[in-house]
């Protein structure tokens, strides 16, 4: 019995000590851990969610597309990006308000969208002669560079694009200034003095909600590029487009400014890189993708084409010219330098149409 006692005893002896010695060897335990989990963390990829407000068939979705396809492809996995289009995460109203508080890393909006919070923008959004999609992109792009937007100062601008020059798009025809006289049809809030000069009632509304608005009769057309007679199915409804370039409506990705200071250079290189990249991209997208549209819309949805007379042409300049210098002249008396980025839009639209 001696015996089996002093033998339990030796074996306890031997527990204790290989613990103690367990114990001694894993003092630096925990550093290891967290350099273990450093190292881990860094193969984790970085995820970053990208929000915008409508369907994953238009344009500026598809533009979404890319720049994921792209960032992940250029930081060799090191970046995952989750698309969240319309608006699975933020609406155009609360957009890039939402990207401030990060509900979403990236957000892209219309800058038209929000009247008073881009003053400068809007001469280039009034009718300013852009020939394309890709060059109306290209410089607005620029001009966001080299005029940073003070609704932007707490968030880093990614890329930025435009539409080509928006059409009126109508259930009847409107080939005078007579047929678009009091006519509700909508167009963007900061461009509504466009349809006012015109004699027609502007109704402030995103693009996405004109399908319900022209279904239910809401409006009797709408301002836009072209390219939503198709992806929208506009063209079910607007029989008509009329042959007369208006204005451009803007766009802006941008980041949560602490979500772009936590990623590491080499992305953010990337990032920086695929900005202008993705503004001529979208813009040669959109200006190829509305020929398609308006084939396929005359030929599927017998969509017709008004041409104005040159006398209603002349009327129409009359009334629209002016607005564009009244807008440099109102910003100039705010303090603000808008007969410099006037002078700078042409320099850049005449650059960039070569």
């Amino acid at each position: 019995m001696r015996r089996f006692w002093i033998g339990v005893m030796s074996v306890l002896m031997v527990v204790v000590l290989a613990a103690c010695g367990g114990n001694a060897n894993t003092a630096n335990a925990p550093e290891e851990t967290g350099a273990a989990n450093a190292a881990a963390s860094s193969d984790k990829p970085i995820e970053l969610n990208y929000a915008f407000f409508a369907p994953a068939s238009t344009f500026p979705a598809k533009q979404m597309e890319k720049w994921k396809e792209e960032v992940e492809k250029r930081t060799n996995g090191k970046v995952v990006v989750n698309l969240f289009p319309g608006g699975t995460l933020l609406a155009a109203n609360n957009m890039y308000d939402g990207v401030k508080s990060k509900v979403a890393d990236i957000g892209l909006s219309v800058m038209t969208y929000e009247p008073g919070k881009f003053p400068l923008l809007t001469i280039a959004e009034l009718p300013s002669g852009f020939p394309s999609g890709k060059v109306a992109s290209q410089v607005i792009f620029d001009l966001l560079k080299e005029y940073p937007q003070d609704s932007f100062k707490d968030l880093k601008v990614i890329t930025a694009f435009a539409t080509e020059p928006a059409y009126i798009q109508t259930k009847a025809a409107v080939a005078s200034l007579n047929d678009i006289k009091g006519k509700q049809i909508r167009i963007s809030g900061a461009l509504a003095p466009l349809l006012k000069e015109l004699g027609a009632s502007p109704v402030g509304m995103s693009q996405a909600e004109s399908v319900e608005a022209m279904q239910t009769g809401v409006i009797e057309g709408y301002v836009s590029s072209r390219e939503v007679l198709m992806d929208l199915k506009l063209a079910e409804m607007a029989k008509f487009v009329t042959d007369y370039p208006l204005s451009v409506s803007t766009f802006a990705a941008v980041m949560n400014m602490d979500t772009w200071n936590s990623i590491p250079p080499d992305v953010q290189q990337v990032i920086e890189e695929l900005g202008p990249e993705m503004a001529a991209w979208a813009g040669e997208y959109l200006d190829n993708h509305v020929k398609e549209a308006m084939d396929w819309s005359m030929k599927e949805e017998g969509l017709k084409v008004i041409t104005l007379t040159p006398e209603e042409k002349q009327a129409w300049d009359a009334k629209l010219k002016p607005l564009q210098d009244q807008a440099v002249a109102d910003l100039e008396a705010q303090g603000l330098p808008a007969e410099q980025f006037k002078k700078r839009l042409d320099e850049l639209k005449a650059s960039y149409s070569k």
